[in-house]
């Protein structure tokens, strides 16, 4: 394929892929205050725990159902300046949010954070590989880490800045969502200037003439068994995401601002997981990582529901982020090689798969913490990383190449 043809000449690209890591960082910083301000809405608005799974829902529909559509779009029509519109989207949701005093408001709100990370994830996705070098798994594990590390400093921000003073300071983090444009502006440009040279070079970045690794029957199947693990990741990451505060609070009685620090502790180990999984995945081929990602998880998933100690929790659930964090660079990857000439494609189903199956667990997860209590999310969710045996189904790119 041309396209690769021109990753492997121009070499990696680290100045773009540091840019778009930051990005990266600063764009799931802003998503995560959604979930760090939980409490805050549940006690200013009255919220039980299902109407609190029903904004997650929301915002994760919206930053999941338009991510195939967007990748799709900008496959067959390119931007250079998709990222900085769709984080006005965020930047504008985030200013509504400080101020909404209803549930409908607050949907609305994280209904449009949710559109602007719809456009940026396929989208910085695409460009990651563009800027990779041929070096897919360490390119996108520097992108996945800056995000991870923002979904970490975003509730510890809002510990710092919010849960003190009140929601109306979630109105500072419009000020993160434009210093994002200004980082996106470079990126744009270069972006830009690629697009140019490749037209003139009469060949385009979605360009199809490459083989795919399997035909097309063992392509659907793969790509099915990848969703399946990515089904049960999220499913449990969810569980964490969204209710790990509350769980602190109830089981052992801490306070908002130190459940937050805690969930920042767990957020930190998935970027730690994060860095390590793709360039592993290009070293020992990346079923050998998602093997050790999921299921290696399940010991501590199974054992974090039985402790009673807050600590021992806490290493549990630093140990449970690392390891299955390591799993979405290397399925992502696997994914884009198997279709090499659908980046934005790919990337928008999976990412908005993630994201759709996070909101449907979230919703349902919280109707079984209103019915049963919050400790029986994590009974049920310990199970999820079980689901990672059927990786055995799953072909060796590795030794094909």
């Amino acid at each position: 394929m041309e396209q690769n043809k021109a990753q492997s000449t121009s070499g990696i690209t680290f100045s773009i892929l540091v840019a778009l890591s930051i990005s990266h960082c600063l764009n799931d910083s802003l998503q995560s205050v959604i979930s760090a301000v939980y409490p805050l809405f549940k006690e200013d608005l009255g919220l039980s725990f299902a109407q609190i799974g029903l904004i997650t829902l929301v915002y994760q529909l919206a930053a999941s159902v338009f991510q195939p559509l967007t990748g799709l779009f900008f496959d067959k029509w390119p931007s250079a300046w998709s990222l900085p519109t769709g984080m006005s989207f965020t930047l504008v949701g985030l200013l509504s949010l400080a101020f909404a005093n209803s549930l409908p408001w607050v949907l609305c709100s994280v209904a449009l954070v949710g559109v602007g990370s719809s456009v940026f994830h396929p989208e910085a996705s695409r460009l990651t590989s563009l800027a990779s070098g041929g070096k897919r798994g360490l390119a996108q594990s520097l992108f996945q880490v800056g995000g991870n590390l923002g979904g970490s400093l975003g509730p510890l921000l809002a510990a710092v800045f919010v849960a003190p003073y009140g929601r109306r300071h979630i109105a500072l983090f419009a000020i993160l969502a434009f210093i994002a444009i200004m980082v996106m502006i470079p990126v744009g440009h270069w972006y830009k200037g690629l697009l140019l040279r490749l037209k003139r070079e009469d060949r385009g970045v979605g360009a199809n003439r490459v083989e795919m690794p399997l035909p097309l029957g063992q392509t659907i199947f793969s790509i099915s068994i990848l969703l399946i693990l990515i089904f049960s990741k999220y499913i449990y990451m969810a569980s964490l995401n969204s209710y790990y505060t509350f769980y602190l609070i109830e089981k052992f009685g801490v306070s908002v601002q130190a459940s937050q620090l805690f969930l920042f502790t767990f957020l930190i180990a998935t970027a730690i997981g994060t860095l390590m999984g793709g360039p592993i995945g290009d070293r020992v081929g990346r079923k050998y990582v998602i093997w050790a990602s999921i299921l290696g998880a399940a010991p501590f998933t199974l054992m974090m529901p039985h402790v009673d100690n807050l600590y021992l929790t806490a290493i549990l659930s630093f140990c449970v982020g690392l390891t299955l964090s390591s799993a979405f660079p290397a399925i992502l990857v696997y994914a884009q090689e198997l279709l090499p000439y659908k980046l934005g494609l790919v990337s928008g189903l999976f990412f908005g798969f993630a994201f759709g199956v996070a909101g449907i667990a979230s919703a349902v997860l919280g109707n079984m913490a209103d019915r049963y209590g919050i400790e029986s999310v994590y009974n049920v969710c310990g199970y999820m990383p079980l689901i990672g045996l059927v990786t055995w189904f799953l072909p060796n790119l590795k030794k094909k190449k």
